[in-house]
């Protein structure tokens, strides 16, 4: 007996699917309730798949609504269903899926899939079969509303339906979709060529098996006069590119002048999944080859894609120029994640280099638009290709350029400038002979009265900033400088961040160049304190912080510090506890004591105990959620995490007189507690305040190594490399001040110290860390880690030669020079490393040259002048010639 709706059930149903459609909230909250009892009764949901496939008589936003609160159901109970009810739902999907709505047919598509993805494929073994039997169907809607929901399916489940659990049903599959490419409806064939795409990116092997079918198949559609095949085509040879450019190689000249094509389509989603083409093909080992003869036609298409559609500029509101009093709408500002504080060493020429976690927050001018859109996909592709072609792409490009930069139309001016920025990575060296007269027309461009204009030219100069900074000052850093400062106090909301962003890259590149300027600087950046809107304000601190850690110490003068501390701490004084503003304005007071040092002494307690509140009320909030997750909220540890790294600055600001402060709280103790916490971050940065705990005031820590060591031990895995990294420093600091006493703990650390250092393809941060931490502990107890030597010399050498002279190298190398005394034997294979090793010095210490000086004349002496010569015949001329003279050997 087929089960029917009771007519009063269904008045009631229709008046619940009604009242949900009203605007007012507490109708809203009726209905909540509502469907909360109604889901008491299982047969509830026989009457909404009832509305949705067989009531016709109601409107369809009604009938479709029906169908989304059953998906939503399905979603969340499914598995309390009855077998009757699942089983009348499934049945009616599957003999309504061609319903003549496209609307009622999508949301009969969606349902399936929902139902489907419940882990159903395997119990509801009818569906694909009739699915795809369905496609046959001579009724135009059934076809179609099959394909949409078998396409909603290959999209959820596309790793199922390869697998053997099923029974591989797309290898039936796979051919049935193919044929359809032909099909005389345009959006059948779209969705056939949408379903076949699911499967190129996994390599599914039915597809494999057909690959050549379907290529052909989708060069029979290049010509499709309908606008979402040719972008579904795009898709795919774009995908292919990525998995079987084996397959695409011999037809890469006529797919190349398609792509031409498409680039340039009408519509601009085919125009943009086609110009993806290029930026795949630049990734590619062939790209040079392939596309060497094409570039005389991609180059004008690309720098064309580069213009602002006229919906962008209405869009971010092109046309309007002064807006810095309109106040920010909340969700226009991106959530900031906060990068955790991880300790590197100096290298040879540079500043501390990060192995793992290089920055990729180059982000292009314009993301507040943050759609990908085809001129931000063209500029990429430029960027890209310049890195490939490098100087070649030039001569394409600069008879472009000229026409470009000059132009009346401000809209081309514009593209030209964002052409300019887009090639200045990889084009560097062939346009270094233009910047002297092009850096000051940019400049120029920053005074533009088209605000677009004026927020490019910030983005495009920061671009050349490496070059600027390498002339004489007055040339171009001065008048840079002087017009950036006048756009960060910009009338316009995105020339302010565009200027912000720009001179933070400015900072990072011209470091104590700035030294001269700080006075006029820090009155800019202070007054726009007072102007700026609360997004932009998010990245004022970042400049701040910049500045900081461009010029150090040279910030420490009192008028400096008169100008810049008193609306930093009202801004921390206004922000609650839960704001996560705090993450900037921590992570930017976190560089400005570090630079400030002592100067920040007057600041510095109200600073730091916020920071202990904001990491004891993190560590309680999640006791209580872990004991009861169900009456509390998991706390955002971010705000545990900034304090940490905040109180690290401090630490390595202020020094010993930090000491005050940790007496009079309970820091070690949460520390304790932190240095175990599940979230990796949280312990990187704990270990990081462990160790610049330990070099201010080591006092305090003594009476907690012995709980604190064996957690240190723990976390020498270096499947999370940052906090593996961050501990080792830390063990390294404590050895320092422990001295002999650090004997009992060795045995802790020094086997997982050793596995590390000799592991293949360790970051180099790590390494070095690692190397430094060996050192230090053989320098405290050689008797304990000397006869280990032979174990880690060699990768122990080659480690620490790029780092520059420092205390940390020079601790560790004594080390080395004690545990050679202790165990000769242990550095005899791997000699010439240790050689090699100790030429790495400019100068070291006169202790420590003597070290050197008695060892290499000791191995001398041992093997003989003959054998010594023969020995140093290995070595390259460059240490030769550096051991000579520096130590006569």
């Amino acid at each position: 007996m087929e089960w029917q709706p009771d007519e009063q059930g269904l008045q009631q149903v229709l008046q619940l699917l009604k009242d949900s459609q009203s605007p007012d909230t507490a109708t809203q909250r009726a209905v909540q309730e509502k469907l909360e009892q109604l889901n008491q009764y299982p047969d509830f949901n026989n009457y909404l798949i009832f509305v949705l496939t067989s009531l016709k008589s109601e409107d369809e936003p009604t009938r479709s609504l029906s169908g989304l609160i059953l998906k939503n159901n399905v979603k969340a109970h499914y598995q309390n269903f009855p077998p009757a009810v699942a089983d009348f739902i499934k049945r009616e999907c599957l003999n309504n899926i061609g319903d003549p709505s496209p609307l009622i047919r999508a949301t009969i598509g969606i349902l399936i899939t929902t139902i489907a993805s419940k882990g159903e494929l395997q119990t509801w073994p009818e569906l694909l079969p009739q699915l795809c039997n369905l496609l046959n169907s001579e009724d135009y809607n059934t076809c179609e509303g099959s394909f949409g929901a078998l396409q909603k399916i290959c999209e959820d489940s596309s790793e199922l339906l390869d697998s053997d659990a099923l029974n591989r049903p797309l290898n039936i599959m796979i051919p049935k979709f193919l044929q359809f490419f032909k099909h005389c409806s345009p959006k059948i064939r779209s969705h056939a060529i949408a379903c076949v795409n699911q499967f190129i990116i996994g390599r599914a092997q039915a597809l494999m098996d057909n690959i050549d079918t379907f290529i052909e198949s989708l060069f029979a559609l290049a010509g499709d006069e309908d606008c979402e095949v040719r972008k579904n085509v795009c898709r795919a040879l774009v995908m292919l590119l990525e998995v079987r450019i084996d397959r695409l190689i011999p037809h890469m000249h006529s797919i190349i002048q398609y792509m031409l094509q498409r680039t340039q389509d009408a519509d601009e989603n085919v125009a943009l999944e086609a110009c993806e083409f290029w930026l795949t093909l630049a990734e590619q080992p062939i790209c040079k080859e392939a596309l060497s003869g094409h570039l005389v036609q991609l180059i004008p298409i690309l720098v064309n894609g580069m213009k602002y559609s006229e919906i962008d500029i209405i869009l971010l509101k092109g046309d309007v120029e002064e807006d810095d009093n309109v106040p920010d709408s909340e969700q226009d500002i991106k959530p900031r994640f906060h990068k955790s504080r991880t300790v590197t060493l100096q290298h040879e020429g540079g500043e501390g280099e990060e192995g793992e976690d290089i920055d990729e927050d180059d982000d292009d001018d314009d993301d507040t638009l943050s759609d990908w859109n085809l001129r931000k996909c063209s500029a990429a592709a430029l960027d890209v290709l310049a890195n490939v072609f490098r100087d070649d792409l030039l001569p394409h490009l600069l008879p472009l350029l000229k026409g470009l930069l000059f132009h009346p139309d401000w809209v081309i001016k514009e593209s030209g400038i964002l052409v300019l920025g887009a090639i200045a990575e990889g084009c560097m060296q062939g346009m270094v002979q233009y910047l002297p007269e092009l850096i000051p027309h940019l400049i120029q461009c920053l005074c533009d009265k088209k605000a677009l204009v004026r927020s490019i030219a910030c983005w495009t100069l920061s671009r050349y900033a490496h070059w600027v900074v390498s002339q004489p000052p007055d040339a171009h850093l001065k008048p840079l400088m002087t017009e950036l400062l006048k756009r960060i106090l910009d009338g316009n909301k995105r020339v302010q961040e565009a200027a912000c962003s720009a001179f933070a890259t400015l900072e990072e590149e011209a470091c104590t160049e700035l030294v001269p300027y700080l006075s006029f600087i820090l009155d800019t950046l202070v007054f726009a304190f007072g102007k700026y809107q609360h997004k932009n304000l998010l990245i004022l601190y970042d400049a701040i912080g910049t500045l900081a850690d461009s010029v150090g110490h040279h910030l420490n003068q009192p008028e400096y510090i008169q100008k810049l501390m008193p609306p930093l701490i009202q801004k921390w004084n206004e922000l609650k506890d839960e704001d996560k503003d705090l993450f900037p304005l921590l992570e930017c007071l976190s560089s400005v004591a570090t630079a400030l040092q002592s100067g920040f002494l007057p600041y510095c307690e109200p600073v730091y105990q916020r920071c202990v509140t904001l990491v004891q009320k993190t560590l309680a909030q999640a006791m209580m959620y872990s004991q009861q997750p169900d009456q509390y909220e998991a706390p955002d540890k971010d705000f545990m995490i900034v304090a940490l790294d905040l109180l690290s600055g401090l630490a390595e600001g202020l020094g010993g007189h930090v000491d005050q402060l940790v007496a009079r709280s309970n820091i070690m103790t949460l520390l304790f507690q932190c240095m175990q916490d599940t979230m990796p971050e949280v312990r990187q940065s704990s270990f990081a305040l462990l160790g610049d705990l330990t070099k201010a005031c080591f006092p305090h820590v003594k009476p907690c190594i012995a709980e604190f060591m064996p957690i240190l031990g723990t976390n020498l895995n270096p499947e999370f490399i940052s906090v593996c990294n961050n501990a080792t420093w830390a063990i390294g600091e404590i050895c320092m001040q422990m001295g002999v006493e650090m004997q009992p703990y060795v045995a802790l650390v020094l086997p997982h110290l050793v596995e590390i250092i000799n592991r293949p393809n360790t970051p180099k941060t790590l390494l070095e860390n690692t190397a430094i931490t060996i050192g230090r502990l053989g320098y405290v107890c050689p008797q304990e880690v000397a006869p280990m030597l032979q174990q880690f010399i060699r990768p122990w050498c080659t480690s620490l030669r790029n780092i520059r002279d420092n205390e940390e190298k020079d601790s560790a190398f004594r080390g080395i020079c004690v545990m050679i005394g202790v165990n000769p034997g242990g550095v005899v294979q791997d000699f010439i490393f240790f050689c090699d090793a100790v030429a790495s010095w400019v100068n070291p210490k006169d202790d420590l040259r003597d070290m050197f000086y008695k060892i290499l004349h000791g191995f001398k002496d041992q093997v003989g002048e003959e054998n010594w010569q023969q020995f140093s015949e290995q070595f390259p001329p460059i240490l030769k010639e550096r051991l000579s003279a520096c130590y006569g050997v």
